[in-house]
């Protein structure tokens, strides 16, 4: 039975940010919401309230993990006294999921949104591998709707009519799927493939897909993006 974590910090003083913005953290496939934990402390601290979703990503469709994460971290954040703006930072798939989402809802509270290695355009490295045992059982049925054919959910998404801030990484920790990919990239998809058109601002980051989220320079950046909708001060 699917569980869904969401754990709601505020800070109540000494913080930057306004105590009506709240952050819905999304993290990315075949993780859970533990690998966006050190970024959520870092927000909360930094006066965000927050919500950390804990979702199923290898057991459904991404149409349905929209539906699903989505709405419980949205919920999390209306549950917060005072809160009137939703920001969301996500990692991979949860990128794609907010696009998805945002594809069929209004959401009057959206403020800005900060993705970490989203694969907007694809990766290439789903179609060249998707046929190795396991990569199913590893990725399931969401990991499929990734990649550039036919059937790829980011490429069927618009541009972002959202303020969008999406971090990529230049590093990577897989030589076997960096091999297929264009370089640069971060083992799961290239610096190129993570771009979206109507993004406000764009950076890359000297870390890999797996732990750009845990990074100090990252949080940095993402904070910044959220108070400023640039990377830059």
């Amino acid at each position: 039975m699917q569980r869904l974590f969401v754990s709601v910090f505020l800070l109540l003083s000494g913080g930057l940010a306004l105590a009506s913005d709240c952050v819905v953290l999304l993290h990315g496939l075949a993780r859970t919401s533990v690998s966006m934990n050190k970024m959520e402390r870092e927000l909360a601290a930094a006066g965000f309230a927050t919500a950390n979703i804990d979702y199923p990503s290898r057991e459904h469709t991404v149409e349905e993990l929209a539906e699903l994460a989505v709405p419980e971290g949205i919920a999390a954040c209306r549950a917060r006294e005072g809160v009137d703006t939703i920001h969301f930072v996500t990692h991979s798939l949860g990128g794609i999921l907010v696009r998805q989402y945002l594809s069929n809802h209004e959401l009057p509270e959206l403020g800005r949104v900060v993705m970490l290695g989203p694969p907007n355009q694809g990766s290439v490295a789903v179609d060249e591998l998707r046929d190795v045992p396991g990569f199913d059982w590893l990725n399931g049925p969401a990991g499929r709707q990734l990649g550039k054919g036919e059937n790829s959910v980011p490429l069927k998404l618009g541009p972002a009519d959202f303020e969008l801030g999406v971090i990529a990484g230049n590093r990577t920790i897989d030589p076997i799927t960096s091999a297929v990919l264009e370089n640069p990239d971060d083992g799961r998809v290239s610096v190129e493939d993570t771009k979206l058109d109507g993004m406000a601002d764009f950076i890359v980051v000297d870390h890999s897909h797996a732990f750009m989220m845990r990074m100090r320079r990252t949080i940095e950046l993402t904070e910044t993006f959220l108070r400023n909708g640039r990377f830059s001060e």
